[in-house]
């Protein structure tokens, strides 16, 4: 459910690895390219009223479901993001469904400091998060499905970067909080590894296991890629929250494969 940047990336891995995969888009240019990569296409749009489309074509004979729909809460919308995961919940529920991958995000730990596991209890700051925790909950929280959340950190890849957007920027804050980014291919690949080893009723981070400060790593990132080295003040002293994927590298053993 989404096939995004990541969404259509973890599909086109799916099926390189023989599987069957139903990919939901709100747009038919999509559409056809879903098609053409060898994903049963459906038009779907979730609204807070309703959901537009063959949700129930869409979930037909199918084990599990990947939902990686995230909140559209930027500029002045002002969506009831958890309506729509109601909505989905339901037609999940009405469905041979059994399994769930949510696909979530770090920002429902919120502003803490220091150290952040599994085990950290989330304090989410914003509206994004906040209502991300509470779609969460509302799968978890379903006794009859077997649900397991990811929170990934921020997403990089070969076409994505926030050195691309940082690169010349004067008087950034927060020089020293520490970064918290996982590449594309290991978010693929940690998906692919819950679904192959049955990893459900779970919780995991997915953050790469390196934590330098964002000034030191934007600028090498810059130097690297021969771009303006942004400017950051040395007003921020606190390094922010260090999020760790204790679960997926201490209990499962997974091992990270792509350097960020």
């Amino acid at each position: 459910m989404g096939c995004g940047w990541l969404g259509l990336s973890l599909a086109k891995s799916l099926i390189e690895d023989g599987y069957q995969v139903h990919g939901s888009t709100t747009t038919q240019d999509k559409r056809n390219d879903l098609t053409k990569l060898g994903i049963t296409p459906f038009l779907i749009s979730l609204t807070e009223e309703k959901i537009i489309g063959d949700i129930a074509g869409f979930l037909a004979d199918t084990e599990l479901i990947v939902i990686n729909v995230p909140p559209k809460l930027r500029g002045g919308n002002k969506e009831n993001y958890v309506n729509k995961m109601q909505l989905l919940h339901s037609a999940i529920k009405a469905s041979s469904v059994q399994k769930i991958l949510f696909v979530s995000s770090t920002s429902v730990y919120g502003d803490i400091n220091g150290e952040v596991t599994e085990e950290t209890i989330p304090c989410p700051s914003t509206e994004s998060g906040k209502q991300l925790l509470a779609a969460e909950n509302l799968f978890r929280d379903d006794a009859m499905l077997q649900t397991t959340i990811i929170r990934f950190g921020g997403l990089i890849g070969p076409d994505r970067h926030p050195i691309t957007i940082l690169s010349g920027r004067k008087g950034l804050t927060n020089g020293n909080t520490v970064i918290n980014l996982i590449h594309l291919e290991d978010c693929i690949g940690i998906v692919k590894t819950i679904i192959q080893n049955d990893w459900w009723d779970e919780l995991f981070n997915g953050v790469y296991p390196y934590h330098p400060s964002k000034q030191e790593y934007y600028s090498k990132e810059a130097q690297k890629r021969g771009l303006t080295i942004p400017e950051y003040s040395n007003a921020s002293l606190h390094s922010g929250k260090k999020i760790e994927s204790r679960r997926l590298i201490h209990v499962k053993k997974y091992h990270f494969n792509t350097p960020i």
